[in-house]
């Protein structure tokens, strides 16, 4: 019997490389790799066609989803090659470090990824030993630009036992290596002839349970009945282990993960050309990459490259051209370095998982439907139009509705509905892996995506803090398309709206519940469900409104006002009733009441805008509330709210305007050093083009005109486009 201890690097290409040639030459019969033990059973998609990397082992506690970890595998992975080569010669396969059910219960963080740093920077040592600042550069030069089999595994062993002498573990390190010997005396005394364990480098020196394993070692390895001692009585939960794709992006150091690597787009291409031809292949994919961004690259580009990479590896003192020599020489001859680095560097990749791997129904039902709608995730944001009159494009919608709403945001709306279009949304795609956890943590929730959200909207409904939040889950179940959610959400609003005293919350609630009715139907949901809930918050705003404005301090008046104001849009985008006539009467009486000036100069322009009230009646009021009578502060607050956030009304109408004018200009010294920042506040809302406009009309100019359509107009075609527009629109046609 023989032990044979393989100390790599995680996610190493060299070291990937060395592993398949060590076991093509050693031909174990039992390959033993640190991973959780839990993860045996997963080893055996490896292979499979449908598993493709880069993907992770995610393991998480049954009751408890959101504690979990996950252990990435990329296709350089030492592991993941050690496991492939394993199942292709129907070796056994075993995975050996401390179980999850362990490690899951000693109460972690949250969301972690297994195999962090060692105590100690073993290859900065290394490199600091041999005269090289650069750590990885050093490990890249010595390891994983090479790929020497047996040989580099000796020599990696003398060099951790050094690194490692007189070190002292951690208490989990100490309880995960006890638990790797205690397996691989196991596979000793099962009687197999060579025992082959895939390892990090840190571990080599510890768990030589034989003395004859590598190099010779500076210490000996605790014995059975101490690592017994060592992992009695550890805690345990309940677990299990699922395969999700996983990115290069994630993969990277800079993400945080202890066992990164800096380029794991280099080190994927460094695996599959790992011989000379493979820089001047890199220049060919950067080559690739950068026409694609419409920037110059030729065949002269990259016979320049290469031969300048290699000129600064001869120069630098390197055995080969590095990530460094590629980069500077790419920068140099090619330029457009920022995208190179993010696309061939890191890389975008991102793995994908058969349907019959070990997945929770959720996370299977939602695979199935990205392929049913063509809509891969993809580690590299992308921005997606979306037409709603189309079924795919409606099918796509509902996806991404429904993923936001349990609360995994793979989409965000970039322009939709209410902005650029009611038939068309724009989304901003990225796919974040671990978004899995997401996923399985709402799995209770449902067994597909359609049912989790429904689900988790209506939970959210009943655990809402306010009837805004209410009326927002609402309005996501109709453009998520979840009809089973719509009508417990709507009793959880009717009940609450029946209840509430606070006539601002119910004024909150109905732009959402007007969103939600006017535009229900453009993705064939039914929204007539709301439209009575909506009637009775409509009934009890009216009936409180004034009561509500009576004394407001300045805080509360300017939350009022644009209450008001979305109110009145929320009224118009539905065509209610209570706009012809029941909300400007009480518009009329916001505006002649007493109360704060503000409230009575939204109520007035309201009003003037709705054409309720004649230019004529607008100008007597603003005349009263600019009367010498009135203080200047209570002046400047009418003004505030008649004129904020827009000044066209003052642009189109004089009279209006020569009001403000004059009472500006009959204002004294004092009064108006107190109006003056209300004034700058009002005035500093507007456009720019309406300001320029009113300068120019103050200082006594015409008004700029509009942009015309010069003097070859075609009169016939110009009134069948007007025909068109009035029908859009509703209007009667129109007389030449």
């Amino acid at each position: 019997m023989s032990l044979h201890l393989l100390g790599v690097r995680h996610h190493g290409p060299g070291s990937a490389r060395s592993v398949e040639r060590a076991l093509d030459e050693l031909q174990p019969s039992i390959v033993l790799v640190e991973s959780p033990a839990e993860t045996t059973s997963a080893f055996a998609w490896v292979g499979d066609e449908g598993l493709l990397p880069p993907v992770a082992l995610l393991g998480h506690v049954v009751d408890e989803p959101h504690r979990a970890v996950f252990a990435p595998l990329a296709s350089f992975s030492p592991e993941w090659c050690a496991i492939r080569w394993a199942n292709h010669h129907g070796v056994a396969v075993e995975a050996i470090d401390l179980p999850l059910a362990t490690t899951l219960a000693a109460g972690r963080d949250d969301d972690q990824i297994i195999r962090g740093d060692a105590p100690v920077d073993p290859l900065g040592a290394l490199a600091a030993a041999a005269g090289e600042p650069d750590a990885e550069r050093w490990w890249d030069d010595v390891i994983e630009h090479r790929g020497d089999g047996v040989p580099a595994f000796d020599a990696v062993a003398e060099a951790m036992a050094a690194v490692r002498s007189g070190t002292v573990p951690s208490a989990s390190e100490a309880r995960r290596e006890a638990h790797m010997r205690k397996r691989i005396r196991a596979a000793l005394k099962e009687g197999h002839d060579v025992v082959v364990v895939v390892c990090g480098a840190w571990h080599v020196p510890a768990l030589d349970v034989t003395g004859t394993a590598g190099a010779p070692t500076t210490m000996a390895a605790p014995t059975a009945t101490a690592d017994a001692a060592t992992l009695r009585g550890l805690p345990k939960v309940k677990v299990a282990v699922s395969w999700v794709p996983w990115t290069h992006e994630r993969l990277a150091s800079a993400t945080g993960y202890g066992a990164g690597v800096r380029s794991p787009g280099w080190y994927d291409h460094v695996f599959r050309y790992p011989g000379p031809e493979g820089v001047a292949r890199f220049f060919v994919d950067a080559a690739t990459v950068l026409r694609a961004a419409d920037m110059p690259a030729s065949p002269d580009h990259l016979i320049a490259a290469t031969r300048l990479a290699d000129t600064l590896a001869t120069m630098r003192g390197r055995p080969r051209p590095g990530l460094d020599e590629v980069l500077d020489a790419a920068d140099t001859v090619m330029g457009g370095l920022p995208l190179v680095r993010r696309r061939l560097v890191v890389g975008s990749s991102i793995g994908t998982v058969p349907d019959g791997a070990p997945q929770v129904p959720l996370a299977r039902d939602l695979a199935q439907r990205q392929r049913s709608v063509r809509l891969r995730p993809d580690a590299d944001e992308r921005v997606v139009e979306l037409d709603l009159r189309t079924p795919n494009g409606l099918r796509r919608s509902h996806l991404i509705h429904q993923l936001n709403a349990i609360g995994v945001p793979w989409g965000t709306l970039e322009a939709g509905r209410g902005s650029s279009g009611t038939f068309r949304e724009t989304w901003r795609l990225v796919w974040r892996p671990e978004w899995s956890i997401r996923v399985i943590e709402f799995a209770g929730h449902g067994t597909t995506v359609e049912q989790a959200a429904g689900n988790r909207l209506t939970d959210r409904a009943r655990d809402a803090d306010s009837l805004v939040d209410i009326a927002r889950a609402l309005d996501q179940a109709l453009l998520a398309a979840l009809p089973d959610a719509i009508d417990p959400i709507v009793h959880v609003l009717a009940t609450r709206a029946a209840n509430d005293p606070d006539i601002g919350q119910l004024m909150a609630a109905l732009a959402p519940l007007a969103e939600a009715q006017r535009y229900g139907d453009v993705r064939s949901t039914d929204a007539r469900a709301i439209e009575s809930v909506f009637d009775g918050l409509v009934v009890r705003v009216l009936a409180g409104l004034a009561p509500a404005c009576a004394s407001l301090d300045d805080d509360a008046a300017a939350v009022m006002v644009e209450r008001m104001s979305r109110m009145q849009h929320a009224l118009s985008l539905v065509d209610h009733r209570a706009r012809e006539r029941a909300f400007p009467e009480v518009l009329a009486q916001l505006a002649d009441a007493k109360g704060h000036g503000r409230v009575q100069g939204r109520a007035s322009r309201l009003l003037h805008d709705s054409g309720h009230w004649v230019s004529r009646r607008v100008e007597q009021r603003l005349g009263r509330a600019l009367s010498p009578g009135t203080p200047p502060p209570a002046g400047a607050a009418f003004v505030e709210g008649f004129l904020a956030g827009s000044g066209t009304v003052l642009v189109h109408d004089a009279e209006l305007r020569a009001v403000v004018d004059r009472w500006l200009s009959s204002l004294t010294g004092t009064a108006f050093d107190e109006t003056v920042p209300l004034l700058r506040r009002t005035f500093g809302s507007f456009e720019a083009a309406e300001r320029r406009q009113l300068g120019r009309l103050i200082a006594g100019a015409e008004r700029e005109p509009a942009a015309g359509f010069g003097p070859d107009v075609d009169e016939a075609r110009m009134w069948q486009a007007l025909v068109t527009v009035r029908h859009m629109l509703g209007l009667p046609e129109a007389n030449r």
